[in-house]
């Protein structure tokens, strides 16, 4: 068990700012190449390939780092991949071909998976147990805003400047974010294998208890995915165009309000009481997305989205690390993430060939079904097996 009491330390900060910094990083490639490759290609389903092979290089890279955490020297490990980082986002630099831009994406997917999920179990470990919904929440919104901001920068960079400056400030957010990490402390459980007992690479790599809230959240990332790569499209079929970037930004005010709420609430009543209206409110603003025809209404399903985002990401967080041992959290952090990823990947390839033979409106009321069948399943399964649960508790 975590001994420390106090959540707001200074490791903790500076943790909370790395993954901030390096989520507006990434996250502004994630936006902007396939905004970038739609412009020049005009192909939203090539577009979402961008994404896809992102992600799912995040995934393939996960299970490994996951395992690898307990063994190696995870500050160091993060050293040098955010160098490496920086220096495949460079050579993205002044590049217009398809082929040599989806090979760096797969570069930058490896470095995304290795560094998200080293960052997570660095803060995982130093939350106070009780106060576990309330840090993760903080810490997801660290990461949330920088994703949902860095769209807003990349679209308006994209439109009022260009490709090489994007590229320019991704370089110069890593660069932050490694110089932070040179002061962080790794925790003594990540850095070194304390235990004489071996472990195979199946146990630490995949935890079955961590599972359904890893699935749950990839239904949801996959509305993100749609959300991430092509609400740009979107503002210029509605004729919007201009009020997109304000989207995001509305998004991000959205998670800073409710996030804190709703670690407080998960750490005191539980996990019931954010999921469901969070979904109702996701439903509510893809809904509005995939009817809107004026700003207005695209700001409103911002707030309803963001709203959702806030709640439902960092609890489904909260309740994968909470379910297993505090040794294998690196192992559900790593599970988490790559089970977002993966919807996120989906999202964008799927629904990016799906507006190529309808609309990028319907992709969003199409987006609707996935969270339909996350509340279904969190409804009958998670829910019903968590009172189970309580109630064993009660009686033991």
């Amino acid at each position: 068990m975590n001994k420390q009491v106090k959540l707001w330390t200074g490791q903790y900060v500076a943790i909370l700012m790395m993954a901030f910094l390096f989520f507006i990083c990434l996250q502004l490639l994630t936006a902007g190449f396939p905004a970038y490759i739609t412009e020049i290609k005009n192909n939203p389903a090539q577009a979402g390939l961008m994404t896809t092979v992102f992600m799912v290089a995040a995934i393939v890279t996960r299970p490994l780092i996951g395992f690898l955490i307990h063994k190696v020297n995870i500050k160091m490990i993060s050293i040098l991949t955010l160098i490496f980082i920086a220096i495949t986002v460079g050579i993205s630099y002044g590049q217009d071909s398809t082929a040599l831009l989806l090979v760096l994406r797969v570069l930058h997917g490896i470095g995304f998976g290795i560094i998200t999920t080293i960052f997570s179990t660095m803060a995982t470990a130093i939350i106070p147990s009780h106060r576990l919904g309330e840090g993760i929440g903080y810490y997801s919104m660290a990461t949330s805003v920088g994703t949902t901001l860095a769209p807003m920068f990349a679209l308006s960079i994209l439109q009022f400047y260009s490709y090489n400056l994007m590229i320019t400030l991704s370089i110069t957010l890593t660069l932050a974010s490694l110089f932070l990490c040179l002061f962080v402390k790794v925790p003594k459980f990540t850095g070194t294998n304390q235990s004489t007992k071996i472990v195979s690479f199946k146990e630490y790599a995949f935890d079955k208890r961590a599972l359904l809230p890893c699935i749950l959240v990839s239904m949801f990332s996959f509305s993100l995915g749609g959300v991430i790569s092509f609400l740009r499209e979107l503002g210029k079929e509605a004729n919007i165009g201009g009020s997109v970037s304000l989207f995001f930004l509305i998004i991000a005010i959205s998670m800073v309000i409710v996030r804190p709420i709703s670690g407080r609430i998960f750490d005191r009543l539980g996990h019931k009481v954010i999921i469901i209206p969070g979904v109702i409110s996701g439903i509510i603003g893809l809904f509005l997305l995939s009817i809107t025809e004026s700003a207005t209404s695209l700001l409103i399903a911002g707030v309803f989205y963001g709203t959702a985002y806030g709640t439902i990401a960092p609890t489904l967080q909260a309740i994968a690390v909470r379910f297993v041992d505090r040794e294998k959290q690196g192992t559900a952090n790593a599970m988490y993430f790559s089970a977002m990823d993966l919807g996120v990947a989906i999202g964008s390839i799927g629904l990016g060939v799906i507006a190529s033979f309808t609309s990028y409106q319907f992709i969003y009321g199409f987006s609707i079904l996935s969270l339909v069948g996350l509340l279904f399943i969190y409804s009958f399964i998670l829910l019903k097996q968590n009172t189970v649960q309580t109630a064993v508790e009660k009686v033991s």
